[in-house]
This record gives C-alpha cells, structure tokens and sequence, in this order.
C-alpha cells in the first residue's frame, strides 16, 4: 500500500529553495551554511542613506556574512 500525504507539493522536481536575490552588501544568499545577519555596515542598520534605501543593504538594514572562520 501506498502511503499519500495531505501536504502541498511544491510541484517540479527541482528540491531547491527558491533564489533570493542579493545585495550589493551580501557575501553569501541567505541560510548558507557558516553564514548569518548582521548590521549593514554602510547605513548602520537604518536601512536608509542620504534619504533613499541603502544600496549596500538594499534597504532592509541587514546584510548576510559569512561567521566565524579558520
């Protein structure tokens, strides 16, 4: 017998997540492994620079880097 589930499927069969784009200020996409948020450094966090969304961040304040290190 054949187990079905009630779950959604996502449909295809490409198992990877959808791609996220990144920002300028980005050293990796998001969830990679060794990697998490921090302050963007070039608007402080504020996610706005000279009135307009930070480039570096893409307005979101947050910038993914890698942590830790050898």
């Amino acid at each position: 017998m054949t187990a079905t589930s009630d779950q959604p499927t996502r449909g295809g069969t490409d198992p990877s997540p959808p791609t996220v784009p990144l920002s300028p200020g980005d050293e990796a996409a998001p969830g990679t492994p060794g990697t998490g948020e921090n302050t963007c450094p070039a608007c402080g966090g504020t996610g706005q620079a000279d009135g307009r969304p930070c480039v570096n961040c893409g307005g979101t304040g947050l910038v993914t880097v890698g942590i830790g290190g050898a």
